[in-house]
């Protein structure tokens, strides 16, 4: 079986942990990750996304925090905060650091990202074939008024510095319009058995990979059955803060109105909470089949049971 996944985030990658664990040796994963949030800092290309995906699924990912490395340490950071040289509100350890030199001393001698990421994978053995939205660069950006007035800022200064605690008025995926798929996205999306959408925030993780011309109609007209997995749960975000994000779209956080939102011209089934059974007439009447099942993803064979579920929706909605 080939399965391709749209992610991006902890949410993403935990899922996708537990995905692994729930099919067998001759299945093949692709991943399509989200590069919205990628930022250049220290003069350096730093991947949040991909790099969550690439440490979790090979070993090295910091349980506790969902992100950075295990065991690590900040000298690097201290040193340049001595400098005056920031950010100091985004958090690079020693060990980070390594992946992102190397990821930009092999983009400036003229590889793609696709390339430097197969690269990297080579040290983690994620255990499937990790692939960026696409090589050209997209960042998330966020409009926002505060004392400083209306502006724009980086999605990670929404996110980290700013904690989203000013409203999201609206969300510009920067440059996505006129970027192209990675190679192997839509060959992958073409050839896939199954289309799963983790519990990946709906807006600047999944919303930014289909906002990649070609990708969202690439889904739509994939043979595979879709089936996505609410990241929201009894009406709150199971992690971080993607109502700030969806209330920006016009969207309530609900599983139902992000079910909605999709549509039935993007994906055949939608799994949600047991919180939230209620909403399943509703997401079926729309034309999605739904189910209601545990959707929290408290250690990995909990989350291997809820691919196993994803699996069998997209059996039973098969076109």
């Amino acid at each position: 079986m080939r399965i391709v996944a749209l992610a991006g985030g902890i949410g993403g990658a935990r899922f996708l942990r537990g995905l692994l664990a729930a099919v067998g040796p001759q299945d093949e994963i692709t991943v399509i990750g989200n590069t919205g949030d990628d930022i250049h800092l220290y003069g350096l290309k730093v991947c949040p996304d991909l790099d969550t995906v690439m440490y979790t699924l090979g070993g090295g990912i910091h349980e506790e925090q969902g992100w950075g490395r295990t065991d690590e340490t900040w000298s690097i950071k201290a040193e340049m905060k001595e400098y005056g040289v920031g950010p100091e509100w985004f958090g690079l350890g020693d060990r980070d650091f390594a992946t992102h030199l190397v990821r930009s001393q092999m983009l400036a001698a003229g590889y793609s990202l696709s390339q430097v990421t197969e690269a990297l994978c080579v040290r983690w053995n994620p255990g499937v074939r990790l692939l960026p939205m696409s090589d050209d660069r997209v960042e998330t950006h966020v409009r926002i008024t505060d004392e400083q007035g209306t502006r724009a800022v980086h999605f990670q200064e929404y996110w980290v510095r700013l904690h989203a605690a000013v409203d999201a008025e609206a969300i510009i995926p920067v440059g996505a319009d006129t970027a192209k798929p990675a190679p192997g996205v839509l060959e992958a999306l073409a050839e896939a058995d199954v289309i799963l959408f983790p519990p990946s925030n709906p807006v600047v993780s999944i919303g930014t990979i289909l906002a990649v011309p070609g990708i969202r109609e690439a889904v739509a007209a994939a043979p595979a059955p879709v089936v996505g997995l609410s990241p929201i749960i009894g009406g709150a975000p199971v992690r971080g803060m993607a109502d700030k994000v969806l209330a920006a779209v016009g969207v309530e956080a609900t599983a139902e109105a992000v079910a909605l939102n999709y549509g039935p011209d993007l994906i055949d089934g939608w799994l949600v909470d047991t919180a939230d059974e209620d909403a399943v007439a509703a997401v079926e009447a729309a034309g999605i089949a739904c189910r209601a099942v545990p959707l929290l993803m408290t250690d990995v064979e909990a989350t291997a049971k809820m691919a196993r579920t994803a699996l069998a929706l997209a059996e039973q909605v098969r076109k």
